[in-house]
């Protein structure tokens, strides 16, 4: 009986898919949001909250699980390493709209400026001016630099398709329901748990490649991130915010106000605080980044494939025959 076999992936498969997905979101950026996988799943997941919601953890826990179950599957699907890559990453997405908020205040558009900036956060936005509004964006810029870019590419290396899915299925719910308010607090915990997790090591790695694309700041990046991303509510947020300060000589955190509750967080860098200009700056390190990183993942997958590949070579060497025809580490000998 002869059974069929998925064939196996290519040493460093998933590595090069990764690195290719970020490589074409730059290119072609994400598909429209009627048909966006994410927004997909955000309307499939409000539907199963509406079954699911009671204030506690135990159903919160179900609605991350099945959030997470809807991300892996649509992967399994998807199959492609760069094609999940691509959808789950957003960097062409956010650095466009950082851009675009970035030149309504050069214009002196504060109200557009207003209007747009809730497509990058999810504070309160009417009384921000100008240089509020720019700290907002270079904040978010660095946060989704992890959350958008360099989390998702990761997980693609680590699981492949359903490893950048359920990555950003996992974010998307901690968007959703990971809130701090009286709604969420128990129901929405599983979800931001489950995402500060996933977030751990890609928001370190980002800290790690701000340092090595601005290699002159990276001493001070180092003890920015030890000495003052511990201050920051969110353990991965602010270890990005950190790096992105010091890196751009900026000094990030104060107040910020969500549903009319203001909240002063911990400063994060040592210079000034950010202006309308740094919104561009942010945005080309953010690029610098994402670029780092898919570099580094195409080498690693061209070393892992090279590697594979030797010791392939040496093996099929030590099983040629010997000059008398026997195995040239075994046979009789004359």
């Amino acid at each position: 009986m002869v059974t069929s076999r998925r064939r196996a992936s290519p040493p460093g498969a998933r590595l090069m898919g990764a690195a290719a997905g970020v490589v074409l979101d730059g290119v072609v950026g994400e598909p429209p949001a009627p048909v966006h996988p994410v927004r997909l799943l955000g309307s499939a997941m409000e539907a199963a909250e509406r079954v699911l919601y009671r204030d506690s953890r135990a159903a919160g826990v179900a609605h991350a699980a099945l959030g997470a179950a809807l991300g892996l599957g649509a992967g399994a699907v998807a199959r492609s390493t760069a094609t999940a890559t691509c959808l789950a990453v957003a960097g062409r997405s956010l650095r466009r709209t950082a851009t675009a908020i970035g030149d309504a205040l050069d214009a002196g558009d504060l109200d557009l400026a207003r209007e747009l900036l809730p497509g990058l956060v999810g504070r309160d936005v009417a009384e921000l001016d100008a240089k509020d509004v720019a700290r907002a964006v270079v904040e978010s810029v660095a946060e989704n630099t992890v959350d958008a870019v360099v989390a998702p590419a990761l997980w693609a290396a680590v699981g492949g398709a359903p490893g950048a899915l359920c990555y950003r299925a996992v974010n998307t719910l901690d968007a959703m329901v990971g809130h701090r308010d009286d709604r969420y607090l128990r129901y929405g915990w599983a979800s931001a748990r489950l995402d500060d997790v996933a977030a751990f090591v890609p928001a370190r790695l980002t800290a790690m490649l701000v340092a090595g694309v601005r290699p002159g700041s990276a001493p001070q990046i180092r003890t920015a991130v030890r000495t003052q991303a511990p201050a920051h509510p969110s353990p991965n947020s602010g270890v990005a915010e950190a790096a992105f300060a010091v890196a751009l000589g900026l000094r990030l955190g104060g107040p910020i106000s969500y549903g009319g509750r203001t909240e002063v967080r911990a400063a994060l860098g040592t210079g000034r605080a950010p202006e309308p200009g740094d919104i561009a700056r942010a945005v080309v390190l953010a690029r610098d980044v994402g670029t780092a990183l898919a570099a580094l993942l195409a080498l690693a997958g061209a070393g892992r494939a090279a590697l594979v590949a030797r010791a392939a070579r040496r093996n099929a060497a030590g099983r040629a025959p010997g000059p008398s025809g026997s195995a040239a580490d075994g046979g009789p000998r004359p």
